[in-house]
């Protein structure tokens, strides 16, 4: 599908959203960035654009950051000379038919949304994305624990905390570089998941047994699990690497008392390989914008 006459609109963003620029570029769309002062790239008809409400009139696609807006406003812009922000008046100027693509959506966005009666799809809760995002997410954890080891995890006891998709993801990878795999789960139907993969499966009332012995500990769950309590059974010589999304869901103060590495690792995709993220998410809004558009993940 070209897209040819098609207006977007680039709000923010890091090396993935210029990724998805060019891959929109190519597909002979008028792009329009937002942001994007320090960019030293250019695609044929990209326009920089200083961001005022009414700059963001008449356009039929609007692409927000994969962070989204946090509460005050702000968006996460890498490329820009400023602090960039949006406010009631920028989301009023939207078109009611353009769809707002964000990664996520905090409730301050959501709002703003529904204030305006604008389609606000979250990339990072469809499947086709946040799937395929776990392929990046995983080889970067799993590279991050070999930077800080002095061990080959062929051999290595890993723990995965979470069985969502990133947790599938790992498990199978550390499984297939010949760990020893434990993954925790609360839920049943996961832990007979985890054994039919051929890893071995801890519930809650067996995490402290998952923990003891434990060379690297991979956290995917964003809540606090891995507590001050927890990592009083967690070996100092451990390495646990938190993808889960800010503020993760390991004490990292005690953690640092304890003497474990510790560290946080959010947002790997657009670390490690942000052209593959790029593309994963481009490919997705290219389908998404085609007409009718499709609306899962909107509000």
């Amino acid at each position: 599908m070209m897209l040819t006459g098609i207006k977007m609109a680039f709000i923010g963003g890091d090396a993935r959203i210029t990724e998805v620029v060019r891959y929109m570029s190519d597909l002979d769309a008028s792009t329009y960035l937002f942001g994007f002062d320090r960019l030293s790239l250019s695609f044929p008809d990209m326009h920089k654009v200083e961001l005022t409400p009414a700059a963001l009139a008449n356009f039929d696609v609007i692409v927000l950051p994969i962070a989204g807006m946090d509460e005050e406003g702000r968006v996460d812009a890498a490329f820009a000379a400023a602090p960039l922000r949006l406010s009631d008046e920028h989301f009023a100027a939207i078109e009611k038919k353009a769809p707002v693509f964000s990664g996520i959506a905090r409730p301050a966005l959501q709002t703003m949304a529904r204030k305006h009666g604008l389609n606000l799809i979250r990339l990072m809760e469809l499947d086709e994305v946040a799937i395929l995002n776990s392929i990046p997410t995983a080889e970067g954890a799993i590279a991050m624990a070999m930077e800080r080891t002095d061990i080959t995890l062929h051999g290595s006891t890993c723990v995965v905390m979470g069985l969502g998709r990133c947790g599938l993801t790992l498990g199978r990878m550390l499984s297939g570089i010949g760990a020893n795999v434990r993954v925790f789960a609360r839920k049943p139907a996961d832990l007979a998941r985890i054994s039919e993969m051929g890893l071995q499966p801890y519930g809650l009332d067996h995490l402290e047994d998952a923990l003891t012995d434990a060379d690297i500990i991979f956290n995917t769950i964003p809540a606090p699990i891995m507590t001050a309590d927890v990592l009083t059974h967690v070996p100092r010589s451990c390495v646990i690497v938190d993808i889960a999304s800010a503020p993760g869901g390991t004490d990292f103060r005690y953690a640092e008392k304890r003497g474990i590495n510790a560290i946080l690792a959010p947002s790997l995709p657009g670390i490690v390989a942000p052209k593959t993220a790029g593309r994963i998410i481009a490919q997705t809004i290219v389908r998404m914008i085609q007409p009718p558009l499709s609306t899962p993940g909107g509000i």
